[in-house]
């Protein structure tokens, strides 16, 4: 028995990544758009969008582990030893890549894909949940409920705040301060102080990583 080991197609090729660019445009729209729209937008017939994947619920997984890739590569190297600053650079992270956030939160979150881009957000999982602790342990953090906890409502809340600045088409600055001025009063920080952490951030515009 012989394994066939040929590279696909270049046409095969671009028409995937034509479907898979066309149904994320399509589902931060409408989470609802049917297969039928993803294969007008991609300039190809529905019987061809079948031919790369077997169910839209495929297509959507697919679409969700390419997104919790690309925002796990984004925040990568963010760190930084003070855990206010280091949870102010995640949330400015997010916001540079706040479309693939923005799909990914609305296929994921109490959906039945969360668990096919576990993996793939469990580092920036990870990663909140080592500043939540450092900073309750500091004092600079609310020590009241469990680090894990923080961490989840962070996550969450941030991606209700990506959706709310989308939605009023906020600036860019004004934005990006939102997601982090919100991130850290969940972490427990006042609001004047959150602000002057997001402020300190936004002088600098370095906001990826202390290297």
């Amino acid at each position: 028995m012989t394994t066939d080991t040929r590279r696909p197609r270049k046409d095969a090729v671009a028409n995937r990544e034509a479907i898979l660019s066309a149904a994320a445009e399509l589902l931060r729209r409408d989470p609802d758009a049917s297969v039928d729209a993803v294969a007008v937008a991609a300039g190809l017939t529905r019987r061809a969008v079948y031919g790369h994947f077997a169910s839209r619920d495929d297509l959507l997984a697919e679409l969700a582990r390419r997104g919790a890739g690309r925002i796990a590569a984004a925040l990568a190297g963010v760190r930084d030893d003070d855990p206010v600053a280091h949870i102010a650079r995640i949330g400015s992270a997010l916001w540079d890549e706040v479309a693939h956030v923005k799909l990914v939160a609305r296929m994921v979150v109490n959906g039945p894909l969360e668990q096919v881009v576990a993996g793939g957000l469990e580092p920036i999982r990870a990663s909140l949940r080592d500043a939540v602790a450092r900073g309750a342990a500091g004092g600079a953090f609310r020590s009241d409920v469990d680090v894990e906890t923080v961490a989840r409502l962070i996550e969450r809340q941030a991606f209700d705040v990506l959706d709310e600045v989308v939605r009023q088409r906020m600036d860019d600055e004004s934005a990006r301060r939102l997601v982090i001025v919100m991130a850290l009063a969940v972490a427990g920080l006042s609001w004047r102080d959150a602000g002057a952490a997001a402020d300190r951030l936004l002088a600098t515009r370095g906001g990826r990583s202390a290297r």
